[in-house]
């Protein structure tokens, strides 16, 4: 099932774009509801679903194996807490079946994402003018971050998720203003192979930040907070809810978080049609964005930004290759208005976790799909073939809690030798490469317009342990150069 493109403007007559900076991105409305009245009914039934919602989640984090982990196990668990959640859902159900009710068909109106507007005070990085401005730069930032429902996150050896979300969005503060705007550390066009860095730090002079597992919409609003007022524009609560097509029952979002310095022009987001097990219950998709970020020859430069996240079960490759293959066809169609209206292309980006590796045998034919000739991967060399620098980026659940695990420096530290990454780094099942590097779940893709006079080249590729001890995944950053010749 695809979703229609609300942002998308197809009427025969075409009108010159405005090259006000910045631009007024008149189809991205705040609420995802048209009308008032129907976001005040939206919140009304989150409120009735709430207890039911809640104590259904605690229940199942005291069934998680870390819960069950002390000798008493089973019995400790309903003599426990679970027996007073599982009595406090029996008595939230009347009010969670009137808010379900009532929020079911909701959903059909409700546009598959929000958007959180720059506040008013808020300063737009300069646009770029080339060719009196000849490079420029832009920093990508990925990272899956485990903010599932609390008590499902426990399954992942990682919990209270609210307090991790206000600590993810401490960390990224941090790092934002501290940033250099604009186009600094771009000078001249690359002539070397670029390269990877392993820091403790969140690259400086972030541009666009995709997150993923944002499940939990109370850990959404809480990065939100963090990101609206210090990055710009922000896409969250991404996903349809509801039934759909299959049939499917979806309850969890996307889990997909895009925020930007750059103004959005567009938006747009796609649910997959196929998903099985966990999964099933879960709106993973396509979130395509178009930023703009400058002029040239009086026409627009735009950026575009694909946020994914694949079917996660190993097992299950034909799914992610039919995936990939949808993406494919989202992304063309998507980008296609641009080359109705005559903008300049800088670059084309796909990111986020795609829940296959480089090194698995297992995984041959993701390694094998059209999409690595389609967007280049600066990790890779080749099916099953990683740069010598790139690391694997899913960490081993049972070593989450340990002290080096949960402190960025000392991470950092461990991961430069191989006997800290094959203690650290999840492992997969057959690996092709003499030196342990881990799996590589998180990707940062890119490519250009062939014959355009903007050019993307890649200056240098960041795993970062920024994040340590707050999720299970290393983050990944890209610096893109992008030169006008």
């Amino acid at each position: 099932m695809s979703l229609p493109d609300v942002s998308q403007r197809r009427s025969s007559v075409r009108h010159e774009p405005s090259l006000d900076w910045p631009p007024t991105p008149d189809a991205l409305r705040p609420s995802p509801f048209p009308h008032p009245a129907l976001q005040a009914l939206n919140r009304l039934c989150l409120l009735l679903l709430f207890p039911a919602y809640w104590s259904l989640d605690q229940l199942l984090g005291c069934w998680a194996p870390m819960a069950r982990s002390s000798s008493l196990g089973w019995l400790k668990v309903l003599a426990g807490g679970g027996a007073a959640f599982l009595s406090l859902m029996v008595v939230g159900l009347p009010l969670g079946m009137l808010g379900l009710v009532l929020w079911l068909p909701l959903q059909v109106c409700r546009r598959p994402f929000c958007y959180r507007p720059p506040p008013a005070c808020w300063v737009w990085p300069q646009p770029w003018h080339p060719p009196a401005e000849r490079v420029r730069c832009f920093v990508f930032f990925t990272a899956n971050l485990c903010l599932l429902p609390d008590g499902l996150a426990r399954f992942s050896n990682l919990s209270h998720s609210q307090r991790r979300a206000e600590a993810i969005g401490a960390v990224l503060l941090g790092s934002l203003r501290t940033s250099q705007y604009g186009a600094t550390g771009c000078s001249q066009p690359l002539s070397e192979v670029p390269g990877g860095v392993l820091r403790a730090t969140i690259p400086t002079g972030l541009d666009f930040v995709c997150l993923q597992e944002v499940f939990d919409l109370r850990a959404a609003h809480r990065l939100v907070r963090a990101l609206g007022p210090n990055l710009g524009p922000v896409l969250y609560d991404v996903g349809t809810f509801g039934l759909l097509p299959g049939p499917y029952f979806k309850v969890l979002g996307s889990g997909l978080l895009l925020a930007s310095r750059y103004p959005l022009l567009r938006a747009t987001f796609r649910c997959f049609p196929d998903a099985r097990r966990e999964d099933a219950m879960a709106s993973k998709g396509l979130l395509s964005a178009q930023a703009q970020l400058g002029i040239l020859d009086g026409r627009r430069i735009v950026g575009y930004l694909h946020c994914t996240h694949l079917q996660a079960p190993a097992e299950d490759g034909h799914i992610r290759c039919k995936q990939m293959t949808l993406l494919l066809e989202w992304v063309e169609e998507f980008e296609a208005e641009s080359r109705h209206s005559g903008e300049a292309v800088a670059f084309s980006v796909l990111l986020g976790d795609l829940n296959f590796d480089n090194s698995s045998r297992d995984h041959a034919k993701e390694q094998g799909h059209k999409l690595f000739s389609c967007f280049q991967d600066p990790c890779r060399l080749g099916t099953r073939q990683e740069q010598p620098w790139a690391l694997g980026t899913i960490l081993s659940n049972s070593m989450l809690h340990q002290a080096t695990a949960s402190s960025p420096e000392m991470l950092r530290r461990a991961l430069e030798e191989e006997k800290g990454r094959r203690l650290y780094l999840a492992g997969c099942r057959s690996h092709s490469s003499k030196s342990w590097q881990g799996r590589r779940l998180d990707y940062i893709t890119y490519r250009g317009i062939p014959g355009s006079r903007l050019s993307p080249e890649v200056e240098q590729v960041t795993f970062s342990t920024a994040l340590a001890g707050l999720t299970d995944h290393l983050a990944v950053g890209l610096k893109l150069q992008v030169v006008c010749s």
